[in-house]
């Protein structure tokens, strides 16, 4: 399961042998794997200025989360057709043991091996301004994911809207990557190249009478250069005179007219943009590989993320990283609440091995701890209360401290 239960306890003899009642209870019963979770001694300062900052980290807690699926969701779409290796650009590195900070960790091990990050969330300095270095830090990947999805949202529409154009049908469709100048009789005073189309059934037709629609159509000028499910597309030249009569005559043959006129500088225009769009989102925004030729040997393909994906990455590891650091915080801001000072209390993460478990579990934990808080454990008898994956609401309330963690990111 992606799921984790973050828990405390008083540090006292009782409560430790509690845990250890925990620990062997669950395991014979296969209900959870459980490990320990290592929280530093912050400053505590008054208790008053740490109900406040249960309020703030209950938000920025809910905004980290918020947050960090919305990037996994961005990655999804940045990966488009490589979605099978989304989980491995959802990394967290750094922020282990020094020898592990290079490696790439999944969530899962970042959880379960959880060690606060001394350099970078001083523990010394007051909870207060902990709690402010990443909420500003979260502030700024928040600001810089809007920056940049929406430029990439941007040229994903300009794109998709130029690709709609390349696949419409004859009628609607650009036709910039269709015609040659080869096509058209250009530069003339008295001659024009018109494009009609044909409906399939009809072709017979228009090759016996394109000659005869007006006066002055040159002979033998047709030819068809592009088709689709319903006609074709024909040239056909004429003496610009003619044009409207001619235009008339189609019409009432059904066949259509399309308004097009040869300019070579425009084409070329449409055609660059397009290349360049395609290449700006293949080349800066997706993963593409690039094959290593040495003579006759081709070595294997290397990956090459753009921008937006590499950003995407690194910043998503800081983001967790954050959100995990978070929930340590408000371990330690919630047991000192309840648990009263001297601090004193020990962590532990839960990992339910399965969705079907989670009752039991529940039931197990209100058992153990449940002269923590006799009346919060009496009125959790009521197997109602617990729903099976169901995350908790800010209102539910046990004998000891609870938070949740999801990892399911993108479900």
């Amino acid at each position: 399961m992606s799921e984790f239960w973050l828990i405390s306890a008083p540090g006292d003899k009782e409560n430790l042998q509690a845990l250890e009642r925990l620990n062997t209870v669950t395991s014979k019963s296969n209900l959870s794997y459980n490990t320990k979770f290592a929280i530093p001694d912050f400053k505590v300062g008054t208790l008053d200025s740490l109900v406040g900052l249960s309020d703030e980290l209950g938000k920025l807690d809910a905004f980290a989360e918020s947050l960090i699926k919305r990037m996994a969701q961005s990655v999804v779409e940045v990966l488009e057709d490589s979605k099978g290796k989304v989980q491995e650009n959802l990394l967290a590195n750094g922020g282990l043991k020094e020898k592990m900070k290079c490696l790439k960790i999944d969530l899962t091990s970042f959880v379960t091996h959880f060690e606060w990050d001394m350099a970078k969330y001083p523990a010394k300095q007051p909870l207060a301004g902990v709690v402010d270095t990443l909420a500003k830090q979260l502030a700024q990947i928040e600001a810089d994911l809007k920056s940049r999805t929406a430029t990439y949202s941007a040229l994903k529409t300009t794109l998709e809207n130029l690709e709609k154009k390349s696949m419409g049908n004859l009628f609607t469709r650009t036709l910039s990557d269709i015609v040659c100048k080869e096509d058209f009789v250009l530069d003339s005073e008295y001659l024009i190249t018109l494009l009609v189309i044909v409906p399939k059934p009809s072709y017979s037709q228009w090759q016996k009478t394109y000659e005869s629609l007006s006066d002055m159509v040159v002979p033998r000028s047709t030819k068809l250069i592009a088709e689709d499910g319903e006609g074709g597309l024909f040239t056909v030249t004429l003496f610009r005179k003619v044009i409207d009569d001619f235009k008339v005559k189609a019409k009432e043959n059904k066949f259509t007219v399309r308004e097009f006129y040869y300019d070579e500088t425009e084409i070329k225009r449409e055609r660059e943009e397009m290349s360049r769009l395609l290449s700006d989102k293949k080349q800066q925004y997706q993963t593409s590989c690039v094959a290593l030729k040495k003579g006759s040997t081709t070595f294997p393909d290397h990956k090459v993320k753009g921008p937006l994906l590499r950003w995407l990455k690194v910043n998503f590891s800081e983001a967790f990283i954050a959100w995990i650091h978070i929930k340590a915080l408000r371990v330690f801001v919630e047991s000192v609440l309840r648990y009263g000072l001297p601090v004193n209390f020990q962590a532990v993460l839960l990992q339910p091995h399965k969705k079907s478990a989670t009752k039991r579990l529940r039931e197990v934990l209100n058992s153990v701890f449940r002269h923590l808080d006799q009346v919060a454990a009496a009125s959790l008898l009521d197997a109602s209360v617990e729903i099976p994956g169901l995350q908790l609401s800010n209102q539910d309330y046990f004998p000891y401290v609870y938070f949740h963690i999801d990892l399911g990111l993108l479900d």
